[in-house]
């Protein structure tokens, strides 16, 4: 489910509360198909597969952008610098690939295989493979030499066995109202947190860290980098563009978050923002003027084919601080462990 920006306001603001009695017979609903589905699972009406070597899954328990996807890339690049092949599998949302699963690189189509994939594979030059069902995914990646599966989303995929969680969150929203869908943002249960073996509470800014809910938390820090023109591929300094009006566009699940970002790094900005995945044109991205647009890494790669020299993707980075990155790194040595002794 995308997060409609209306549902958004109810949700996280609390506006529209009128609507969460309408709502809340279809989160109780919700929430049994989950309970039953996870006890199905857990009593083994329904089957995970192992796939043979070490599986991480990231994900979330809300509906909405936290910060996932470029964590994900963080910690890829970590691995590599670390000598390990790694391998990432996505479900491919709005890929309409006709066969599944799909290998993934920098000049596969967005259209085919969904827009994460393909900033997954030009950002890390990783193995990538795409594909509805994760195990077939997995399978493939480790196919091409993976070392480690990495799974991007996929917390609520329990078809495929993992040896760690990471849930990430976004601090300053939190959990919203902490309903269920669809009267609140949550896939699952806020206790779901409780069973993670790590929480990364992704920030922009010195916002405290979010309570661990019994899991170990750290904080990872998102920050806008340089800007690289999609035509030219210069890049820039983002600060360059301050002076002077520039235009953002944002096809994520918390556009907001980018349009402050690129405030708060002292540019002026309009804002046009659109549905989390959605599919681009030419209109979306013309403002009429000679102005600098400025998009997310996401959605430049829907745009290259469609960009001119106005156009500039903006580079986000994550920090991870060295007493935080400790707990990351014990937890893959768990992850690594566990594969050895079950292998």
């Amino acid at each position: 489910m995308k997060a409609d920006p209306f549902l958004q306001q109810v949700w996280y603001r609390g506006q529209a509360r009128w609507l969460l009695v309408l709502l809340l017979p279809l989160s109780a609903l919700f929430w049994l198909v989950v309970k039953l589905r996870r006890a199905a699972y857990r009593v083994g009406l329904l089957r995970s597969h192992t796939v043979g070597k070490p599986v991480l899954v990231i994900g979330n328990i809300t509906v909405g952008g936290t910060g996932k996807t470029p964590f994900v890339i963080w910690l890829t690049e970590w691995l590599q610098a670390r000598g390990i092949q790694v391998g990432i599998v996505l479900r491919g949302y709005g890929g309409r690939s006709t066969h599944w699963p799909r290998d993934v690189h920098a000049d596969t189509s967005a259209e085919e295989v969904g827009d994460e994939a393909v900033l997954h594979a030009s950002r890390t030059g990783a193995i990538v493979v795409a594909g509805p069902d994760r195990v077939a995914a997995a399978t493939r990646a480790i196919e091409r030499g993976a070392a480690i599966v990495l799974c991007d989303d996929g917390l609520q995929h329990y078809r495929l066995a993992r040896d760690g969680e990471i849930a990430v969150m976004d601090s300053q929203r939190g959990l919203g109202n902490r309903w269920l869908l669809p009267a609140g943002p949550l896939r699952e249960p806020a206790s779901r947190l409780n069973t993670v073996d790590l929480i990364v509470s992704t920030q922009r800014s010195d916002a405290g860290r979010m309570a661990s809910g019994g899991a170990t938390s750290v904080t990872a820090t998102a920050r806008l980098a340089d800007a690289i023109a999609l035509r030219s591929g210069e890049r820039r300094a983002l600060s360059s563009f301050a002076g002077s009006p520039v235009h953002a566009v944002a096809g994520i699940g918390n556009p907001q978050a980018f349009f402050d970002g690129l405030r708060q790094a002292g540019l002026s900005v309009e804002g046009r923002a659109l549905p989390d995945h959605a599919a681009f044109s030419r209109a979306d991205i013309e403002f009429g003027d000679q102005a600098p647009v400025l998009m997310t890494e996401k959605d430049a790669v829907k745009c290259r084919d469609l960009a001119d020299h106005r156009h500039w993707a903006v580079r986000l980075d994550i920090d991870v601080a060295e007493a935080d990155l400790a707990r990351v790194e014990a937890l893959l040595e768990r992850v690594m462990g566990a594969s050895r002794r079950t292998g």
